[in-house]
């Protein structure tokens, strides 16, 4: 599938995209070490929030953000290495619903993307 984009270009969003990447597993590997933390305090009975309910909240508040930012974070680190391996299969830039091009702008704004606009405003649509 032809690209609008030239190799060169590929070649330096590859390089954002490995950036990412990089970054990502940094903040899952921080997030992950809050969630262990978290979990081993409440096995050992060491939450020190015991005699304060709002403090209790608070405490089930922040290991909930942690569990969503985890799972956010894992997200994205899948769809960066799925635009990677479709680099390394030539078909990077081509939407994954339709075959069509995916805008250079586009993936100057979001390098992972996986469809062109049209079909990103038709799933969007659907929820």
């Amino acid at each position: 599938m032809p690209t609008r984009l030239t190799q060169a270009r590929i070649k330096e969003l590859k390089e954002r995209l490995l950036q990412k990447r990089e970054e990502t597993l940094k903040e899952l590997k921080t997030v992950e070490q809050s969630l262990k933390a978290g979990s081993q305090a409440e096995l050992v009975g060491d939450n020190a929030f015991d005699d304060e309910f709002a403090d209790s909240g608070s405490a089930t508040f922040e290991r909930e953000r942690d569990l969503s930012l985890y799972e956010t974070l894992k997200d994205l680190l899948a769809r960066v290495d799925r635009a990677l391996n479709r680099i390394d299969q030539g078909t990077y830039g081509a939407c994954l619903k339709c075959g069509a091009p995916i805008p250079p702008e586009r993936l100057e704004a979001i390098p992972f993307a996986e469809l062109c606009v049209e079909c990103k405003k038709k799933e969007e649509r659907e929820r």
